[in-house]
């Protein structure tokens, strides 16, 4: 019965506050930020990500490095190319409740509101 309780902790005293917090320094990054949402319909190679996030292909390899070694990101050799997808939903999510959040924080009635229920959360996947 304890080990249900255990299995995913959501409360103050959570082992995992401090390593959610790593989560969120790893996103504090609106290139980081942009390479997922550019990820979250599938596979790109570092070169696509560059030219979707408007940095150059050495700049968003050292932020997906960093990403990887997080495990926001993982990676499938194609041939010669490497392709990174997000390792899970829940960077995607979490990326898009906090875009959703800042809509919020514009005043008025987000764009996320008044979109039918279905098409917020696909735009979200």
């Amino acid at each position: 019965m304890n080990a249900d309780k255990n299995a995913c902790s959501l409360g103050t005293d959570s082992q995992y506050v401090e390593l959610a917090v790593e989560v969120f320094s790893m996103l504090a990054d609106a290139t980081r930020v942009r390479i997922i949402l550019a990820l979250r319909d599938g596979e790109m190679a570092v070169g696509a990500l560059a030219d979707a996030v408007g940095k150059s292909p050495a700049a968003v390899s050292q932020h997906l490095a960093k990403m990887r070694l997080a495990r926001i990101v993982s990676t499938r050799q194609d041939g010669t190319r490497v392709l990174y997808r997000l390792e899970n939903e829940h960077a995607r999510q979490l990326v898009a409740d906090a875009i959703f959040q800042a809509e919020h924080a514009l005043g008025g009635e987000p764009a996320h509101h008044r979109a039918p229920a279905h098409h917020a959360q696909r735009s979200a996947s």
